[in-house]
């Protein structure tokens, strides 16, 4: 049996799926993203010489806020009510690479992945814009959907994005 896109109707015409019979739950959902950057920047954040400030700071902030916003960014998602959203950035000097990872946790009628995912990306793009002074050529390489659990479908991991 084929599976069935729940985004669009019978004629083929985009739709927001309707979520008003189904039960709440606790759901949560983990998006990672990658950068890879040059040694001139890795060399510029280590020193705390970063011309704009704390890309850190700033791009999680920007992630959390974009997590917020997500019903309002992506046509068909539903607005949720959201517990939690957290945001870690780490640098690995020696890869010259930058890993995100954005949590995002409802309770809802409804998953919470592509809140986690708007998370992962505006942090990465925020990443850039504070550092495309120093290195245009940073690149924005991965981000997918790492976890995620609750809801009918229950848990899904992609192992490809393990760090």
């Amino acid at each position: 049996m084929k599976e069935k896109l729940s985004h669009f109707d019978d004629s083929g015409r985009a739709k927001m799926v309707d979520v008003g019979q189904k039960s709440e739950s606790t759901r949560k959902a983990i998006a990672r993203s990658r950068l890879k950057i040059s040694s001139n920047l890795v060399e510029i954040l280590e020193q705390g010489q970063l011309e704009k400030g704390d890309a850190f700071t700033v791009a999680k902030t920007a992630g959390i806020l974009a997590a917020k916003q997500t019903g309002q960014l992506i046509p068909m998602c539903h607005p949720l009510p959201l517990d939690y959203v957290n945001i870690e950035i780490q640098m690995l000097s020696q890869e010259k690479e930058i890993r995100i990872e954005a949590e995002a946790a409802t309770t809802a009628k409804t998953g919470v992945e592509m809140e986690a995912l708007v998370a992962a990306s505006v942090t990465a793009l925020t990443f850039y814009d504070m550092c495309k002074a120093v290195d245009k050529g940073i690149e924005i390489t991965r981000t997918g959907l790492f976890r995620k659990t609750g809801g009918k479908s229950g848990t899904y991991e992609n192992k490809s994005f393990e760090w």
